[in-house]
């Protein structure tokens, strides 16, 4: 007999372990079970993550992405308070380095004013030295709510918590059929049969697969982008404070190659973004014949295609050019040199694209019978997972009909 549960949570990242915390917390008699593949928990987005808790800054005012995050933000500092887990109030500066990027600039301050974001101020290219004595901008936006943390200690914690309430995590139980089979569903997995009431689809770079499993199509299509890092090596950190990030280009939903200093010490340049040859694509030589022909295939990949080749093709050379990746540093920080920083680790962005070819820029979150699907959802996913966790939870109580204390 297979395994029954009332919620089945595909994915075991960061969305799906604080969607189920907010499923527990909300339906504590219900019983929930967590369906990864991996044979331990957060090992795609999550596990490759920056560890940037992101302000809400750059969003749309209004916007899923903008609540949820600057939502999300002040519950992931909570909850990293309440749970002992190390974190920073490090901010962050924004600057411009071009004539062109000053209203791009003014943008983003109107937005994070709009977005409610404390603290927020602009500053002169003068009075950047004195948070960063090493960039140099014509003037830069001072945002004071960005932090850091581990988000692969907050998934283990979020873990834990789970368990003592009951929920069921079980790795190693990649979902390869789904079925309707009465009230309910029957999922196949490779530890399995689960049957469940419900399900909630949380399963990032393959959401879109996860649905298709169900018989629903989603109008966007998941497309693999690689970020690739380098590191400054030790001996140069001190050219790098905090977080230094440039102005992003308004046409392009990624936020251009920046400095990030971690929990741990290190300093991170980067990410590019570049077409990955498979949805688990971490270094070039990657590729999955298969989900290849499925990312090429696809009508929206080709309107994508035409629309950012230029884009794309510098990314693709930048990734290739060591050199070329020097250069785009050194617009933040002139005096980075090719002998300061070494390859780092990369990670590989699920970005939703639409038939058009539009890349879909905020969160997407679909309702279809006994299921929500978390369709489109990048950074900063992790800093607002506890806040999307508790959005699904709410639809789910509406749209599975769930009583407060569950079954």
């Amino acid at each position: 007999m297979p395994t029954s549960s009332d919620i089945a949570v595909v994915g075991g990242g960061i969305v799906g372990l604080a969607t189920t915390l907010a499923l527990t917390e909300a339906h504590p008699r219900a019983r929930i079970v967590i369906l990864d593949k991996e044979p331990r928990i957060a090992t795609h987005q999550t596990g490759h993550n920056s560890g940037v808790i992101h302000s809400g800054a750059y969003y749309k005012p209004g916007s899923l992405k903008a609540r949820l995050c600057v939502e999300g933000a002040r519950l992931m500092k909570r909850f990293c308070d309440t749970h002992g887990i190390h974190w920073e109030p490090c901010g962050k500066l924004i600057v411009a380095t071009d004539e062109v990027e000053l209203p791009r600039l003014q943008t983003i301050q109107d937005r994070a004013t709009a977005n409610g974001l404390a603290g927020v101020k602009r500053i002169a290219g003068e009075e950047v030295v004195d948070y960063e004595p090493h960039c140099r901008a014509l003037s830069a936006l001072l945002v004071p709510e960005t932090g850091i943390v581990d988000y692969g200690q907050v998934a283990e914690t979020m873990a834990g918590i789970i368990r003592d309430r009951g929920a069921e995590i079980r790795t190693g139980a990649g979902v390869s059929a789904i079925r309707r089979d009465g009230d309910g569903l029957v999922l196949e997995t490779a530890r399995g049969a689960v049957h469940a009431r419900h399900l909630v689809n949380c399963a990032g770079l393959h959401s879109d697969r996860v649905a298709a499993l169900m018989g629903i199509h989603p109008e966007v299509r998941i497309v693999p982008f690689r970020g690739e890092y380098y590191m400054l090596k030790e001996e140069r950190r001190s050219l790098v404070r905090n977080l230094i990030y440039p102005v992003p280009d308004p046409e392009f939903p990624f936020l251009g190659v920046h400095f990030t200093r971690t929990v741990h010490g290190d300093v991170e340049a980067g990410p590019n973004a570049v077409l990955a040859f498979a949805r688990e694509g971490y270094h070039l030589g990657k590729v999955n014949p298969a989900e290849l022909a499925g990312t090429l295939g696809y009508p929206g990949f080709w309107n994508m295609a035409r629309r950012y080749w230029r884009m794309g093709g510098y990314e693709l050379y930048r990734s290739a050019s060591k050199a070329a990746f020097v250069r785009s540093l050194q617009k933040l920080i002139p005096e980075i040199e090719a002998g300061d920083i070494e390859r780092g680790g990369a990670g590989v962005r699920a970005q939703a694209v639409s038939p058009d070819g539009s890349l879909v820029d905020d969160f997407k979150i679909s309702v279809t019978p006994g299921a929500v699907h978390v369709v489109n959802a990048p950074s900063p996913a992790a800093t607002a997972s506890i806040a999307i966790g508790r959005h699904i939870a709410a639809l789910a109580a509406d749209t599975f009909r769930l009583a407060g204390g569950g079954r």
